[in-house]
């Protein structure tokens, strides 16, 4: 790969910095578990008390034997506290790793709940793989933060305050000395972890892009191979995983840090304690069971200070990936904007006779943050071919301008009817049925649903009135039935024959033994375009919606089933209406009404004799497809 080349990328990768969460922004996440942490909490401080009880233990013990008197009692309570301290432990470990992957499935359930319920324009403007990074990668940094001592914080309070006054009664000088040293250290950590949550999150969102990289490649590699690209792919997709691995380096670099940190407070901290502790005791200033007190104290004093500090650690870690996490979470859904709509657009009575659908002067532009997310895809997609040498780099790949894509589209659609949409490419056919749908709101004039405005619909009450198929429907990776049935979940096995055989997918049906449960494969590879696209219009027809919007349902069949295609439909079409979308205009010339679109207006409307008459660019399509 080329210097150049890599620059272009390194500077599309180039990202703002990441949002970040708060400590209490975390805190909603834990209390979900607040009665298993509390018992973990009451745990850590019988735990601290167990284990605070055994220097004192060790104290009498060496004190006994320097008197010479028994120490069979004393020994027995120290092997007691010792294994009470360890089953303690254990039991605590168990909990906080439960309570931890608790948490991480919580915040996946809550992640995943707000992505399947965002307006269309955030899946417009944001990239699969990333969305799909937040919700396995950075969920699972929340697991470090309880497992890696946050939750046992109060035990380590007590035995760190209760290590803290023993020492402080033993020898307060030696606690002094211990102190500056301790003091030092944890200053360091404190300057160390603000880095290392700036780090964790541009790692996170490193590995948000790679994810996407993946998707985008994985997803497309027919394309790549049959287009030599793969190289290519394989080149810019190990860069992006080449600059999570370096920012992970950094964070490992300054975690390093902090990890000797609590080594060298512990061995400063004892060097001191033997060397200062020996003099006093050759002084007669303390004894020596006092000063192996001490010394057990000190261990215990510094073990909860290692916890906090890879606490620290962790936290800021979680909390880079959690204000991602967040970010998502904050984002209004689609009921939250019905709710706000419905308080704003009365419900008004419909109009007798009033059409099915109608479009008023309808003015629709992209929001802002798409049009910028396809601006970035052009722009990346004109560098990816300019690292390929390609001299058509710019006409392949355009930068997406903001514009309006509808200006005062007006049309009616009766009940019943069969209404055409026809225009080049670009004209806003398919934003149309997008509107529709309310996938986006028109930002000027209405769009009115049996004579109410569309937007005084809850959006899964409306869009039962619909059976929309997509110029480009998607294959789910499953069954035949199980792609039929994703918006008719209680169809029958013979409704689904029914749908499938009335678009003429009978032989899909007879050519595997296993009939509607026949596989389909990862986005249906095992069908052909054609048999996806009639598949789609079957789930469609088996909705039995009022309402068919079909965007080029017959784009990818040829001139036999394209006729067999177009009798289904003229057969399903009846007591229902119907909003096409073809470039061909052979399949819609016997419609009740065309509308003909140029550069998001209304040129032309009437039937196939009428435009032919009045309306040049029709006239124009019909003479290129021999209709005149």
């Amino acid at each position: 790969m080329s210097g150049s080349a890599t620059a272009r990328r390194r500077g599309r990768g180039a990202q703002p910095e990441g949002p970040r969460a708060t400590f209490r922004q975390l805190l909603p996440f834990l209390f979900e578990h607040k009665r298993t942490l509390i018992v973990v909490a009451v745990l850590s401080v019988v735990g601290a008390a167990t284990s605070l009880v055994q220097p004192l233990l060790v104290g009498q013990v060496i004190e006994a034997v320097q008197s010479d008197t028994g120490i069979g009692i004393l020994v027995w309570l120290l092997v007691g506290f010792v294994i009470v301290s360890s089953v303690i432990s254990g039991f605590q470990h168990y909990l906080l790793q439960r309570t931890g992957t608790a948490v991480v499935f919580s915040s996946r359930r809550k992640l995943i709940a707000r992505i399947l319920h965002l307006p269309t324009s955030e899946f417009d403007a944001r990239r699969t793989g990333d969305l799909v990074s937040r919700v396995g990668t950075d969920t699972t940094l929340l697991y470090a933060v309880l497992t890696q001592g946050l939750a046992d914080a109060v035990g380590s309070a007590v035995l760190f305050l209760g290590a803290l006054i023993a020492m402080l009664v033993i020898d307060p000088i030696l606690l002094l000395l211990i102190v500056v040293v301790i003091g030092i250290s944890v200053t360091v950590v404190v300057l160390l972890s603000g880095r290392i949550r700036t780090a964790s999150t541009a790692q996170q969102e490193k590995v948000g892009e790679l994810a996407s990289g993946v998707e985008r490649a994985v997803g497309s590699i027919r394309t790549i191979r049959a287009s030599g690209a793969t190289e290519r792919e394989t080149a810019a997709v190990s860069e992006l995983a080449s600059d999570a691995y370096g920012i992970g380096v950094r964070i490992a670099k300054i975690s390093s840090m902090v990890v000797p940190v609590s080594g060298i407070a512990l061995q400063l901290s004892l060097l001191v304690v033997l060397g200062v502790g020996g003099f006093r005791v050759a002084a007669g200033a303390i004894t020596i069971a006092s000063l192996i007190s001490f010394i057990m104290f000190l261990f215990l004093l510094v073990m909860p200070l290692a916890t906090t500090f890879g606490a620290i650690t962790s936290v800021n870690q979680a909390l880079g990936a959690l204000g991602r996490i967040q970010e998502v979470l904050d984002l209004p859904t689609e009921s939250q904007d019905d709710e706000a709509i419905a308080a704003a657009l009365p419900h008004e009575d419909a109009a007798p006779g009033a059409p099915a659908i109608e479009f008023r002067d309808v003015r629709f532009h992209y929001p802002a943050n798409v049009v910028a997310a396809r601006q970035a895809a052009a722009k990346e997609a004109r560098n990816l071919l300019a690292d390929a040498h390609l001299e058509s780099a710019e006409d392949a790949a355009p930068t997406v301008q903001d514009h309006e894509v509808l200006r005062g589209v007006s049309f009616a659609v009766p009940h019943g009817s069969r209404v055409a949409l026809v225009g080049p490419s670009g004209a806003g056919k398919s934003t149309i049925l997008s509107l529709i749908e309310r996938f986006y709101d028109p930002t000027g004039g209405s769009i009115r649903l049996h004579g109410h405005d569309a937007r005084t619909y809850p959006r899964d009450d409306l869009r039962a009135n619909f059976g929309y198929v997509e110029q480009d429907a998607p294959t789910l990776a499953g069954t035949l039935a199980e792609n039929l049935r994703l918006a008719s979940p209680e169809a029958s096995d013979a409704d689904c024959e029914r749908v499938l055989r009335a678009v003429n997918l009978g032989d899909v049906l007879e050519r595997n033994p296993l009939g509607i449960e026949a596989p389909v494969g990862e986005d249906g590879v095992m069908l052909s375009g054609g048999e996806r696209q009639r598949l789609a219009i079957a789930r469609a027809l088996l909705t039995d919606a009022p309402i068919l919007l079909l965007d080029e349902s017959t784009s990818s069949l040829d001139g036999v089933n394209e006729q067999r295609m177009r009798e289904a439909i003229d057969a399903v079409s009846t007591d229902r209406t119907l909003i096409v979308i073809a470039h061909r205009l052979s399949t819609v010339v016997d419609s009740d009404l065309i509308v003909v679109l140029q550069d998001g207006v209304v040129v032309g409307q009437g039937t196939h004799a009428e435009l032919v008459e009045t309306t040049p660019l029709y006239r124009d399509l019909a003479r290129h497809q021999l209709l005149t």
